[in-house]
């Protein structure tokens, strides 16, 4: 009786370390499997880059008379992008230019005076929409050019200020390059010229490489 019990008794404790042993393996934790994510492209930070095009343009000299103004352009630009959790983007940039646009008038007796502007500037609020590396965006704001007329006896200019508004896309090609295809619409209002007042405004479609930061 006392053999019988003896080995019931180890049976059941042999039986039972199995047991424990095979459930101890059976919640051991699995290793964590590494997962390699990409991390989302952001339009957010500072950036710079360079960008030219041409403008259409148009000229009221205030008393009736309207010419046609039209040029080349190259200058910069910079700003500074936040970008939202729900791909909505916001963001300031200001830009410095030189516009090639220039009109020869004639003055009587052969004789010609020369009409153009030079240097010309803006600061623009954006608003876009990220698309992943693509970025669709108005933007506007304050403008100014510098307007010249010299010959016929004058030889004078003035700072026409005014408001801008446009649209575009910005495309990175990298974490660091983008690409752009951008129109603006510039209003420059008018001026006071020698007496005269003229009234200048502008379509622009220019392309730009930038840098962001």
């Amino acid at each position: 009786m006392t053999k019988t019990f003896l080995l019931s008794a180890v049976f059941a404790a042999a039986v039972s370390s199995q047991v424990f042993a095979a459930d101890a393996v059976e919640t051991i934790p699995q290793a964590p499997v590494a997962v390699d994510v990409a991390s989302a492209f952001s339009w957010s930070g500072p950036y710079l880059g360079l960008h030219g095009g041409y403008g259409w343009g148009e000229v009221s000299d205030g008393a009736g008379g309207e010419d046609d103004f039209d040029g080349g352009r190259f200058g910069v630009f910079a700003g500074y992008n936040w970008q939202m959790a729900n791909g909505f983007v916001v963001g300031v940039e200001g830009d410095v230019n030189y516009d090639w646009n220039e009109n020869d008038y004639d003055l009587g007796g052969g004789a010609t005076g020369e009409i153009d502007t030079g240097f010309s500037g803006s600061v623009r609020g954006r608003v876009g929409y990220a698309a992943d590396r693509a970025l669709l965006y108005v933007a506007g704001g304050w403008t100014a050019t510098n307007l010249s007329v010299d010959g016929g006896g004058v030889n004078d200019d003035d700072t026409l200020h005014g408001w801008t508004l446009g649209a575009g896309v910005d495309y990175a090609f990298t974490d660091n390059m983008f690409g752009r295809l951008e129109y603006r619409y510039n209003d420059y209002s008018d001026g006071d010229i020698a007496g005269f007042e003229p009234d200048f405004e502008q379509h622009v479609v220019q392309v730009g490489l930038g840098v962001k930061f």
